[in-house]
């Protein structure tokens, strides 16, 4: 009757408004909608599926809206956004949503849907009911499982939400080859997933998992074979791989999936198709040949190298360098790194941890011009540091292996040796510290480090001090690299330094033999409980990196290393955890 119309419209002055204001957004919220929807029979009014010029509509928190209501994929052709979180639908979807030729973006978060059968669901799968669809929210529901032709109903999606339901699997249907070709993100946390498919590596465009909280006992090695995967979370499984588990923890992707790369200890998952098996075999032939034609030594002691990274938040005792602001004109960059767990007691160790460094120094360093490595006794090191600059005459250092001078009488000292040295040899080189002096040339103050005594620990890029030199029984050392070139070209020595490091500590822990985790211990001065850092099973000793923060005199923060992006470019035998 003309009565219950005029109450009708009435009762929604909404949709009048968007009518006569021809608006292509809508949202309904708010107290009086939980009645109005009651009224309509748990459903969305009808009225509002004659709107065809809605771009965008938004129904929340309305906890007697139990479906959308027939009419909707006829009535709204031109819906980009359809956003209907936090009501009552469920359980199932009845009629299907779509087709929705124009939807991109669709949120069902925070409802009771059980399941999304086909025929009462999103939309058909031939065609596909979404062609369109980028986004699909479905977390914070009751789904048990996925519908198996979603992949068919929405072929373009790139962000999968399934947060906080009741999956116990994935449909294998998503993980077909070319089944999701653009999905980059997808979301299961909070669920009962009992198993991943190796089929997960055909999502080629996945860069973010997060299948945190679930039952999941392994993880296929062959999510390491998805070509743009950047972040997983998989805290919060049973992961029967305990070292894996630990590196889950400190949930550092790369690691993650260089250690899958790797095999990793259980091996590849079983009961894997022929097709990969035979790749498997191909890839160790591959292995073979560059093995014998003397390439890719290194591939031998696969997943063999560790280094944890130990951020400045979980050090009870960080180590911080303070930088005054002149040294802006003599050598403006500089960046630490504290290392534990070297072990240098045994053979050449020492000679060879040092002849490494004098190589980065001609060869990276370029002769110390871009940048000058030193390496200090952590024991000695009283911090916190200064990285400051002085006059020559007001700088005064015990140099290695001589008495202390001030730089000014230093530097004069080291000129006539080189003089000496020259008329000596009849020739224009010179030897050991003589090489660098030319870099002071005409330079008012001398770049110099000053510990919390006041000592002037390293005076780059001439010497360190005889107060931190490095012996055979240092196994904790505090590492600077400074320069007068660039910040990014010190992180990228002190990474070279830091990985050459881990392969020193590795070849010499193999030639001692296999020591006894107590006896290990000992030897690499770990005896801290705290640390946690005795030697695996096979025996090995993961070194530590301690965060060293770089701040200016009022305390901001300049640099902090390692930071995420430092040590990313780490050979594949080594893995480095955050």
């Amino acid at each position: 009757s003309a009565m219950a119309v005029v109450a009708a419209a009435e009762a929604w002055p909404e949709l009048e408004l968007a009518e006569r204001e021809r608006r292509r957004e809508l949202l309904l919220t708010g107290p009086g909608l939980e009645e109005r929807v009651k009224a309509a029979g748990g459903r969305l009014p009808p009225r509002l599926f004659t709107l065809p010029l809605l771009h965008y509509l938004e129904v929340s928190g309305c906890s007697s809206l139990r479906a959308p209501g027939p009419g909707l994929a006829q009535g709204l052709p031109q819906l980009h956004s359809l956003v209907l979180r936090r009501n009552a639908l469920g359980p199932g979807l009845s009629p299907e949503l779509g087709p929705l030729p124009a939807l991109r973006v669709l949120d069902l978060s925070g409802n009771v849907l059980e399941a999304l059968p086909p025929g009462q669901g999103l939309g058909p799968a031939e065609p596909p009911g979404l062609p369109q669809l980028q986004s699909l929210n479905l977390s914070g529901n009751r789904l048990r499982q996925l519908p198996a032709d979603l992949a068919r109903c929405a072929p373009r999606l790139q962000s999968l939400n399934l947060t906080g339901n009741c999956l116990d699997a994935f449909p294998a249907e998503l993980f077909r080859p070319g089944a999701l070709p653009l999905l980059s993100e997808l979301a299961a946390a909070d669920n009962c997933l009992r198993e991943l498919s190796p089929d997960i590596a055909h999502l080629v465009s996945l860069k973010t998992l997060d299948l945190s909280n679930n039952q999941l006992s392994e993880i296929p090695a062959e999510l390491a074979d998805c070509p743009k995967l950047k972040e997983i979370n998989f805290r919060g499984n049973k992961l029967r791989d305990r070292r894996l588990e630990k590196m889950v923890s400190g949930c550092q992707t790369r690691s993650i999936l260089e250690y899958l790369r790797a095999g990793g200890r259980g091996g590849r998952s079983k009961g894997r198709a022929e097709g990969s098996e035979k790749e498997d075999r191909k890839k160790r032939r591959e292995r073979k040949q560059r093995r014998e034609s003397g390439e890719g030594e290194e591939e031998v002691g696969v997943a063999k190298l560790m280094l944890r990274v130990l951020h400045v938040s979980e050090n009870p005792t960080p180590l911080t360098v303070r930088v005054s602001p002149e040294v802006r004109d003599v050598r403006p960059y500089i960046v630490g790194a504290v290392v534990r767990g070297m072990d240098l007691q045994p053979g050449n160790a020492l000679r060879r941890f040092l002849t490494t460094q004098t190589k980065l120094h001609d060869d990276l360093c370029e002769k110390r011009t871009a940048a000058t490595i030193a390496t200090h006794d952590l024991q000695a090191v009283r911090g916190p540091l200064l990285y400051a600059a002085r006059p020559p005459e007001d700088l005064k250092i015990v140099p290695l292996g001589r008495r202390e001078a001030k730089a000014k009488e230093l530097v004069r000292q080291l000129q006539l040796e080189a003089e000496e040295q020259r008329k000596q040899k009849k020739r224009q080189s010179v030897s050991g510290l003589h090489r660098y002096l030319h870099l002071l040339d005409g330079k008012e103050n001398y770049p110099c480090l000053v510990d919390a005594d006041g000592d002037v620990i390293s005076f780059p890029p001439i010497t360190n001090s005889e107060k931190t030199k490095i012996k055979k029984t240092t196994c904790n050392l505090f590492l600077e690299v400074t320069g007068a070139t660039s910040l990014q070209m010190c992180k990228d020595i002190m990474d070279t330094l830091i990985l050459k490091m881990v392969e020193l500590n590795q070849s010499t822990s193999e030639n001692r033999g296999s020591l006894s985790d107590s006896e290990a211990d000992a030897v690499s001065g770990l005896s801290d409980p705290n640390m946690n850092l005795s030697a695996g099973k096979d025996g090995q000793c993961p070194l530590v990196v301690e965060q060293v923060r770089v701040v200016d005199l009022e305390g901001s923060l300049k640099v902090v290393y390692p930071s995420k992006a430092d040590l990313a470019t780490a050979p594949p035998h080594v893995t480095v955890v955050r």
